[in-house]
This record gives C-alpha cells, sequence and structure tokens, in this order.
C-alpha cells in the first residue's frame, strides 16, 4: 500500500473528486479525516470507507471558518496521533461573472473559500509537518489557474492564487521535507455547478469559445489517481509545481 498507516486530511470529501480522493487514499491503507461542511455526505463517505475495511472519521467543516479549520488538523492529530497529508480540495465556483459585474461579497467569498482556506489549512498542518520533518500537501487548483478564459473573474483570480502559494510553499520548506504540489483539473464530472448561482450570460458567452475545445470530460477517481501520486513516496522529487489533468485541452492554447 502506497499511503500504510499514513493520516490524511481531505477537504470537500463529501462528493465529487474529495470523495473519490478519501477512499483511494483509504484503498492505498491511510487514515482518513472526511471533511465538508456536508456532514451527512461526509458520514456515509466515511461508512463506506470503513464498511470497507479501511479508517476514516467524517467532519462538518466550514472552510471559511478558521475555528472549523483548526479543529479539523486538532481532530486529526488527536484522533490518530499526527498529520501526515492535507489536501486542499474544498472550493466553489463563481457565476462566469467578468471583473465588471462581481459583487465584493461573492468575490470576498470565493477568496475565503478557494484561497484563504488553502493557507489557513496549511498554516495549521505546518507546525505538525515541521515537528517530524516531512509532510505532503496536496492542493485542487484548476486549469482556470493559469488561464483566463474557464470561469469567471472571482473564480479565475482565486485559482491563480493557489498556484502560487503552492509554488512559494513548495519552496519555502523544501529543505524541511515537506513537498506542497497541485492538480489542475480540466473538466471533470463533479456537483460543482451546485455553487454556481447568478451566471452572467456574457461570461458564459465567452468562456465557450475554449470550451469547444474540450477533448472529453474526466472522472473525479482519474484526478484522485493524481492526488495518490502527489500524496506518495512516488513523487518524492515533485514539489512545488502543478500537474495539469485535463486530457490535453490546455495543450491547444
Amino acid at each position: 500500500m502506497k499511503l500504510h498507516n499514513q493520516v490524511a486530511v481531505v477537504t470537500g470529501a463529501a462528493s465529487g473528486m474529495g470523495k473519490a480522493i478519501a477512499e483511494l487514499y483509504a484503498q492505498e491503507g491511510a487514515k482518513v479525516i472526511v471533511a465538508d461542511l456536508n456532514l451527512e455526505g461526509a458520514e456515509q463517505v466515511a461508512q463506506g470507507i470503513v464498511s470497507s475495511g479501511g479508517t476514516a472519521k467524517a467532519l462538518k467543516v466550514n472552510i471559511a471558518q478558521l475555528s472549523d479549520i483548526e479543529n479539523m488538523i486538532d481532530t486529526a492529530v488527536s484522533e490518530y496521533g499526527t498529520l501526515d497529508i492535507l489536501v486542499n480540495n474544498a472550493g466553489i465556483m463563481d457565476g462566469f461573472e467578468p471583473v465588471g459585474d462581481i459583487t465584493e461579497e461573492k468575490w470576498d467569498r470565493i477568496f475565503d473559500i478557494n484561497t484563504k482556506g488553502v493557507m489557513r489549512a496549511t498554516r495549521k498542518a505546518l507546525p505538525v509537518f515541521l515537528e517530524k520533518g516531512k509532510g505532503v500537501i496536496v492542493n485542487t487548483a484548476s486549469t482556470g489557474g493559469y488561464n483566463g478564459a474557464h470561469a469567471g473573474a472571482a473564480y479565475t483570480a482565486s485559482k491563480h492564487a493557489v498556484v502560487g502559494l503552492t509554488k512559494n510553499t513548495g519552496f519555502m520548506y523544501a529543505a524541511q521535507g515537506i513537498r506542497c504540489n497541485a492538480i489542475a483539473p480540466g473538466a471533470v464530472m463533479t456537483n460543482i455547478q451546485a455553487s454556481m448561482n447568478g451566471l452572467s450570460e456574457f461570461g458564459v458567452s465567452r468562456t465557450r469559445l475554449t470550451q469547444g475545445l474540450i477533448p472529453r470530460a474526466g472522472s473525479p477517481e482519474e484526478i484522485a489517481k493524481v492526488a495518490l501520486f502527489l500524496a506518495s513516496d512516488d513523487a518524492s522529487f515533485l514539489n512545488g509545481t502543478v500537474v495539469t489533468a485535463d486530457a490535453g485541452w490546455t495543450s491547444a492554447f
């Protein structure tokens, strides 16, 4: 098993990519904190893992709340003794609004979840990793993290920030045995659309120009395999980088 006896926290793990990552990590021997605002969904995932012979605990976490994030990391350590892997996967979409149409409220909400939540969870996990002399962080970025035509202004900016934070964290703590990498998924079949509201007709029409080039949509399980690679010793020489998983979509431009 690639993650035998390791402890992992996965945010946004009640569905989609987070669910697939939590389940695959458990299959590979990890003890998993299944963190999500949707506690019922998180409990279903955790119960499924346990019934399959794995180890997991569901935890209700609002990634926009500092107290929830700190409790999440503290729970992993108190429940399983340590923390080895942090997967910052939770995120929401905007409504494809260009900068001229984005509201202050929506901008702040998207950044609180997509970017500040990643920073806060990483900051809380770092003392544990530094004391151990090792640790792994896997962030879910997006092809929208280095491209301007895949979402609205807020989501695009928030994921660009995640890419920058990933690179900086990987560089800053490389000598302390900590690796921080990100995955940039393209189109993936998840329920992130449920977080979208008040779609901008103009923004949607502009992003269609690139969406027509998508070779195919990926499955959450395909992204989970990338997350497993990055968390495992197979990726021991990867740090501060972003792995694009989009079936070749962004290779076109």
